[in-house]
């Protein structure tokens, strides 16, 4: 089917643009400069937020479904407001051509960072933290995703043919993080892995793009077995660190303690368990795989 990504030239985007073409779609990506793609992918240069542009993208592309990445990427990347106009914006805008111009799929991306970690008031109701734990955002990034996702929502209220949804795609790492470049961060994987207070930052998660990618392509795919209006979490099922994580989590998130036990198994801080129940989608790509082949070769 035809499937228009936005942002596709981002460490996640490329990813998904990849994996969508590999399973014979026809991939629109769309950035704001251009990204030399292979054939069989179509490149768009466009400002969303104009919305002469955005519409005539539509109408060219005339998408089937909507993968949207587009956005501010990272916390306190842009000044607080520039980061809540243009996340809100483009999500409600994007979400909104999508459903005016007939796409049955339309998926945004949030963040985990929705639940509002890395703060002393923090304190988890439970762990792991599943769809249903209330979000707590305490900063611009955070609260622009739970804006998308309410857009998500508040769209989905009203449309019947298009159905809405929402991905929290993990710490992403994609192929040439695995290989030693330097993450969003600053610092490699294999330096988070050695420094658990490095790591901590976000509890611990990660996904790899690929993994994360294969769950975007799975949602636009079987748009029957997405409730309107859904939220996945999209995380790896093991933590990245060297073994359980209760006790360096207790220690540098104190706040957790009282819950940290319920992960003395291996489990990550962060369940992904709707997406597997709702779509099959199982992470496969682990850091214990993917890191340990880096360092032999």
């Amino acid at each position: 089917m035809r499937v228009l990504v936005t942002g596709g030239s981002g460490r996640l985007g490329r990813s998904v643009v990849t994996v969508l073409a590999s399973r014979g779609h026809e991939v629109t990506s769309v950035d704001t400069a251009e990204h030399p793609w292979p054939e069989g992918i179509t490149p768009a240069v466009c400002d969303l937020l104009d919305s002469g542009a955005r519409a005539e993208l539509f109408a060219r592309a005339a998408p089937e479904a909507v993968v949207h990445l587009a956005g501010i990427a990272v916390p306190f990347a842009r000044p607080d407001a520039e980061t809540l106009r243009v996340n809100a914006t483009l999500a409600w805008e994007v979400l909104t051509a999508a459903v005016e111009t007939g796409a049955h799929s339309a998926v945004a991306a949030s963040s985990p960072t929705v639940y509002g970690y890395n703060t002393p008031s923090w304190k988890p109701r439970y762990l792991p933290l599943d769809e249903e734990h209330p979000v707590a955002p305490w900063h611009a990034y955070g609260l622009s995703k739970v804006m998308v996702e309410e857009t998500v929502r508040a769209l989905a209220r009203t449309s019947d043919k298009c159905v809405l949804s929402a991905v929290r795609p993990g710490y992403v790492v994609s192929p040439e993080e695995w290989r030693g470049a330097i993450t969003q961060q600053g610092h490699t994987l294999s330096e988070r892995l050695e420094d658990p207070a490095l790591a901590a930052g976000s509890l611990f998660n990660y996904v790899d793009a690929h993994d994360a990618a294969e769950l975007f392509a799975l949602i636009v795919e079987n748009p029957g077995r997405v409730p309107g209006g859904t939220v996945y979490n999209a995380i790896a099922p093991d933590p990245l660190a060297r073994g359980p994580v209760e006790a360096d989590l207790a220690r540098l998130h104190p706040a957790t303690a009282e819950h940290a036990p319920a992960l003395a198994d291996g489990r990550a801080v962060f369940s992904s368990e709707r997406a597997r129940r709702d779509l099959g989608w199982r992470p496969e790509r682990t850091w214990r795989d993917l890191l340990h082949q880096t360092e032999e070769a």
